[in-house]
């Protein structure tokens, strides 16, 4: 079975004084049986990861290179990363993919790193608007899928997020039908590529304008594992409800 993961990216936000929602975090989801993910900017990993320990919540990186060193000013490797105390990374977010050019081969190539690394890799595809208006959701959802998720890949250490480009941010939501129906054709795209055994195992994570008020009924979706939450998880007052219930789903 899949596992339960609430992930949070915070994107290029917080300082020093974020430091402290992670303590308020631990403390209000104590209990909780969600696997539970922070990926903060690379400028807190190291301290992050400290002010975690012995909590049950994991830190991630939100990006690396698929080299372990070297001439690439303002890149970080996965050996930084697992050094800085990271267990797995965001890759292909649709902001790298929009802001760097990062296309499926990249990331493809970043997930392989990662792997080898011991990370878990959260490789992130998505439509956008004019694509979902123009008929081709699952069309995009499939090719980024086969072309972005490693061969390798098992349940164990690669998770799928889905995360309508659209909706990221901007407080509008698919349908609780249009979720199901990505996630139902995800779950069958891994089922053919790897077999039911290992698909089944593949976290399938939504992604987009997910908070409180609607995590539930998200959560009810067949073949939703869990969230990848943007600004929701920048507070631990506005997480811990996500987290609270994706453990009672």
């Amino acid at each position: 079975m899949a596992r339960k993961i609430a992930a949070g990216n915070w994107k290029m936000n917080g300082g020093s004084a974020a430091l402290s929602e992670l303590t308020a975090l631990a403390e209000a989801t104590a209990g909780a049986t969600a696997e539970i993910i922070i990926c903060p900017p690379a400028t807190l990993l190291s301290r992050a990861s400290d002010a975690t320990k012995d909590t049950p919540i994991a830190i991630g990186g939100q990006d690396c290179h698929t080299a372990s060193a070297g001439a690439h000013t303002g890149d970080i490797s996965t050996e930084m990363l697992t050094d800085a105390g990271a267990m797995s990374v965001i890759l292909g977010h649709s902001e790298r993919r929009t802001d760097h050019g990062e296309t499926d081969a990249l990331v493809c190539a970043k997930a392989e790193t990662a792997l080898s690394a011991n990370l878990t890799a959260i490789v992130c595809i998505g439509e956008t608007l004019e694509e979902r208006e123009a008929g081709q959701t699952l069309a995009v959802a499939g090719r980024q899928l086969a072309a972005s998720v490693p061969a390798s890949a098992t349940g164990a250490t690669c998770v799928v997020a889905y995360e309508p480009v659209w909706a990221i941010g901007t407080g509008k939501v698919p349908t609780l039908e249009q979720i199901a129906e990505v996630h139902d054709f995800l779950r069958a795209e891994l089922t053919t590529r790897f077999g039911a055994e290992i698909a089944e195992g593949i976290s399938l994570l939504y992604g987009g304008s997910v908070k409180s008020s609607n995590a539930a009924d998200i959560f009810a979706v067949s073949n939703v594992d869990g969230a990848l939450v943007g600004g929701a998880s920048l507070k631990a007052a506005d997480f811990a409800p996500i987290v609270t219930a994706l453990s009672n789903s």
